[in-house]
């Protein structure tokens, strides 16, 4: 077979695994682009998974159509998070005793803590007007910054991700003629979790992604899909990548 045939004949994997590398670049940039990229590439490994049998993971890509919009939502409206902690828009007010005003009838807190707002001189009275104030505090309020997950959600999603993967184990083992169940469940039930992570800018998800993509690595080597192969490859390394560079967010 000739590099053109092979070409011709693989196209639309060649196609998904560039997709699917542009989506990484945008993931680790927080770029909201990514999710749009995310719901293409999906859209074209439902039809590669489809043919190879890996029933688990096209369904999984069914799901990333459908997080991936969820996520395009929560990333342009925040989820409802604060960007930052408590007193955020007070942080941002002018300094009181820079206007002049003592600390008495300030009632400033040490180290930058907290400052009572009501107490600080009115934004309109500097050339600022109520437009201005509200736009920077809605701008606050949408935007959804990194965090890091916490005991309880961490303690649940252990839970989810061990009942989506006997779940799905027991469907494709006894229903499907998939030549890997087991992995193919495993894969797919940790993905689930780490997209919906991804979607609500978790931090930890990136640990997800680095065992996931190892495995499917193996996996789709043996099964002969070496354009998603690669595209794997270049997903476990780029975790690490995005490990560092989300760091820098928290």
């Amino acid at each position: 077979m000739t590099m053109s045939d092979w070409l011709s004949n693989n196209w639309i994997e060649i196609f998904g695994a560039i997709t699917g590398i542009i989506y990484v670049f945008f993931e680790i940039r927080q770029n909201i682009w990514l999710w749009p990229v995310g719901i293409i590439t999906s859209a074209v490994y439902i039809i590669i998974f489809f043919t190879s049998k890996f029933y688990a993971d096209m369904s999984l890509q069914g799901y990333y159509l459908v997080i991936s919009c969820v996520g395009w939502v929560w990333w342009l409206r925040g989820g409802g998070r604060k960007a930052e902690g408590k007193g955020a828009e007070a942080s941002r007010l002018p300094s009181s005793e820079g206007l002049g005003v003592g600390k008495n009838g300030s009632e400033l807190r040490a180290h930058g803590k907290e400052v009572e707002a009501s107490r600080l001189p009115s934004l309109e009275g500097l050339g600022v007007g109520n437009g201005e104030t509200e736009g920077l505090r809605d701008e606050e309020t949408k935007r959804l910054n990194v965090t890091r997950i916490t005991l309880k959600t961490g303690l649940i999603l252990s839970v989810v991700v061990i009942l989506l993967y006997f779940l799905m184990w027991f469907v494709l083992s006894r229903l499907t003629d998939s030549p890997v169940p087991e992995w193919d469940s495993f894969i797919t039930s940790l993905s689930i979790i780490a997209t919906w992570m991804l979607a609500r800018k978790i931090y930890e998800h990136w640990f997800l992604w680095i065992v996931v993509n190892s495995v499917a690595l193996i996996i789709f080597m043996t099964r002969g899909l070496y354009p998603t192969a690669v595209l794997y490859l270049v997903y476990f390394v780029m975790s690490f990548v995005g490990l560092k560079v989300w760091r820098r967010s928290l």
